[in-house]
């Protein structure tokens, strides 16, 4: 009985429904030394959860999610239940900053990567990992490495969709002229789940702060994609 008794606890465990063991969300460790060490002149910061299963039009946004991230996604750190939290930089009564984080899977583990905005343009004004296991994470956490991508937009990543297609070499492609650093064959899979972490986070944040802003660019780029294909 008492062998019974203590593999009860497990069966019930596993007979919980899937959905159960997914929606892990990204939050900081600790918000308030984090946001104060990115903005120093913070005086309070507000933290808000955004859910797009609760969300009025959450369905259509998960299928733009999918569609924008363009692969599959993950099922524990990307399913419709994945809670996400923006959190709001305030100096006095004036909004300086938007920080927002998302958990992508990596060949070594999940790469936690966050990134702080423009509260007008959603433009990034930096990135950051909060976590990284992975053979690159030296190189990927330079400082060189991660500076350029400051001022870009959530534009210029869907604009990099076309060019990579139909202008590989066009100058104009801001996200094509980033230097990746050299992570060797081993931090291959990390570099490009680090870019689409941070993909990922510009999508979000279009979403849920900015209002679907850049989604005329997005459309842009499909067609000129599109027509490319079609000559």
């Amino acid at each position: 009985m008492k062998h019974i008794a203590l593999l009860l606890p497990m069966l019930l465990l596993l007979l919980l429904p899937a959905r159960t063991f997914a929606a892990i969300g990204c939050t900081l460790s600790n918000p308030a030394q984090d946001l104060k060490y990115l903005y120093p002149e913070m005086t309070t910061y507000k933290e808000e959860l955004r859910q797009l299963d609760q969300m009025k039009n959450g369905a259509d946004l998960f299928k733009k999610l999918r569609a924008r991230l363009g692969s599959d996604l993950d099922p524990v750190y990307e399913s419709y239940e994945t809670p996400y939290t923006v959190y709001s930089i305030f100096k006095g009564g004036d909004l300086i900053g938007i920080v927002h984080g998302v958990n992508v899977p990596g060949k070594g583990g999940v790469i936690q990567v966050f990134i702080s905005a423009e509260p007008g343009s959603g433009e990034i004004k930096s990135f950051f990992f909060q976590r990284i296991e992975s053979p690159a994470a030296k190189a990927l956490k330079k400082k060189e490495f991660r500076e350029q991508f400051n001022g870009l937009t959530l534009a210029d990543f869907y604009k990099h969709d076309y060019f990579a297609v139909a202008e590989p070499t066009s100058d104009k492609d801001k996200v094509g002229r980033i230097a990746a650093p050299d992570v060797g064959e081993a931090g291959k899979q990390d570099y490009q789940a680090s870019l689409r972490g941070l993909r990922k986070n510009l999508v979000l944040l279009d979403m849920f702060v900015y209002g679907l802003k850049y989604e005329a660019y997005y459309q842009r780029s499909q067609e000129s994609l599109a027509k490319s294909k079609a000559k």
